[in-house]
């Protein structure tokens, strides 16, 4: 097992232990240097300290009388210093006299001749002693006679101070990494109390209860952020599962009404067919009608799967024809293509309400879907209302608000989402004075397969996919198809699309 293999199989220290740990060793590195530094500034001190009791040691100078010189051949330690002072003689030939000065320590290490010595005059230096481990400070003077003085100081009493702090500094440094790593871990669980939290709530939430929050969601704190981060990444991910769900189960209830609405036919178109098997037994009429009825649930099935085909293009984000279209012009040959056979039902061409007179409505678009739109809305104002009832269809340009469209209010519904309020758009509405329909009826009027006159519908051949095609070419344009309707008051269909000016006109 090599190294890599060990570290990677090494088990990961948490956050928290990290945090404690990382914190206790940086304020323990902290109290460590600040300790040495401290040591060293003491040492420093005192060794200048005993400097300069060295160079104030009085020795004969150029402006003193010279003292007479010691007599030859003393002894060390035979003249008594009334301190810690030792004096070191050389005559001025360079020959050791001996050393004035007493006391328990051994001195320090010299030479027996001053030729020997290392030392430069004036310049304190540190020497080890004669015996042990103990130092001494020298310090090297001549006299004006030739005469080598070394006046010399042990270095015991600062050695002692500075074990002495050092010991101390041991043992506030075992103090203070002990109580660093205690308040450590209550600092970084306290800290970190908001994100086990949330890793309590993350674990209620995975375990079955998806509506739980984080609650700690201040803004001035990482943790706070993460949580709002967090809460929207949540919300987020609840909607796009509902939405997923609800895709799921408007699939599935559109496979459901397109098997059911293709079964109806096929079991017609089924049964004539076996009929017109035994032709030779059935008259020429029912010969005929038999013939009749299959030609027309075999149209009416090739219009709905046509309608599915189409649904199923547009829900696949097609790309539209970008070009100017006349909303004008798309109503009036929505008219012509509807009007032949309908003499005084005709619908009326005029301009939307407080307008004075009808002006070209330019935008930009598909003019062939857009053309599908008008159609649709058209047929079905046609096909689902008395024949007394007066149609009007109207276009023109204003700005989207409750009163003119595109927005929301009581009494409009629409599959879409509201446009802006007082944004420029130009509309196209038909608008019926039949019955109308309720608030139930209009609630489910965009969905698809869904019919408020089944019957009759289906005699005029309807699918009911018409307004959701036209929804969603709606919705391929950036605007909204909407329905204000009440029950005994008529509908109004209104296609609402942004105004966009300074179209270049290619409308002859």
């Amino acid at each position: 097992m090599n190294g890599r293999t060990v570290l990677r199989s090494a088990r990961p220290m948490s956050l928290r232990a990290r945090l404690t740990w990382g914190g206790a060793v940086l304020a323990a590195a902290a109290v460590l240097a600040v300790q040495i530094i401290g040591v060293l500034v003491l040492r420093s001190w005192l060794l200048d300290q005993v400097d300069h009791q060295l160079r104030e040691f009085p020795l004969p100078t150029d402006f003193r009388p010279a003292l007479p010189p010691p007599p030859k051949g003393l002894p060390d330690g035979s003249l008594t210093m009334p301190s810690d002072f030792r004096l070191t003689v050389y005559d001025p030939a360079g020959r050791r006299q001996g050393t004035a000065g007493d006391g328990p320590a051994p001195g320090p290490l010299l030479p027996q001749d001053a030729a020997d010595l290392t030392l430069v005059d004036g310049r304190p230096t540190t020497v080890a002693a004669v015996s042990g481990d103990g130092n001494w400070r020298v310090e090297r003077n001549t006299g004006p006679d030739g005469t080598t003085y070394v006046v010399c100081l042990p270095l015991d009493t600062l050695d002692g101070a500075t074990a002495k702090l050092l010991w101390l500094n041991a043992v506030v440094l075992a103090v203070t990494i002990i109580a660093l790593i205690a308040v450590s871990r209550w600092v970084v669980r306290l800290g970190l109390m908001p994100l086990s939290r949330m890793e309590h709530t993350a674990r209620d939430i995975t375990a079955g209860d998806p509506d739980l929050r984080i609650h700690y969601t201040d803004h001035r704190t990482e943790i706070g952020r993460l949580g709002t981060v967090l809460n929207t990444m949540l919300d987020r991910l609840q909607q796009a599962l509902r939405e997923r769900e609800a895709s799921e189960n408007r699939l599935r209830r559109f496979v459901s009404d397109a098997g059911h609405e293709l079964r109806t036919p096929l079991t017609t178109i089924q049964g004539f067919a076996q009929l017109t098997l035994m032709r030779d037994h059935l008259p020429p009429a029912d010969q005929h009608e038999a013939d009749r009825l299959i030609a027309q649930n075999a149209e009416r099935m090739s219009l709905l799967v046509n309608d599915l085909l189409l649904l199923a293009k547009l829900d696949q984000e097609p790309t539209y024809r970008q070009e100017p279209v006349d909303l004008l012009a798309i109503a009036a040959e929505a008219i012509s293509a509807a009007s032949p056979g309908l003499h005084e039902r005709a619908p009326r061409l005029g301009p939307l309400a407080g307008a004075d007179d009808l002006e070209p409505v330019e935008t930009l678009g598909d003019p062939h879907r857009l053309r599908q739109v008008a159609d649709n809305l058209l047929t079905n104002a046609l096909a689902h209302t008395p024949r007394d009832a007066a149609i009007e269809v109207r276009v023109g340009t204003t700005v989207s608000g409750a009163d003119t469209g595109g927005t929301d209010r009581p009494g409009r519904t629409s599959a879409l989402p509201p446009m802006p309020e007082g944004v420029a758009v130009c509309v196209l509405e038909v608008t019926d004075h039949g019955p109308g329909l309720t608030a139930a009826e209009a609630a489910k009027v965009f969905e698809r397969f869904y019919r408020v006159d089944r019957s009759r519908s289906r005699d005029h051949g309807g699918s009911g996919l018409g307004l959701a095609i036209a929804t969603t070419i709606a919705q391929g344009h950036a605007g909204r198809l909407e329905l204000d309707t009440r029950p005994g008051r008529g509908s109004t269909f209104r296609l609402v699309l942004p105004l966009v000016r300074g179209i270049p006109s290619q409308i002859p």
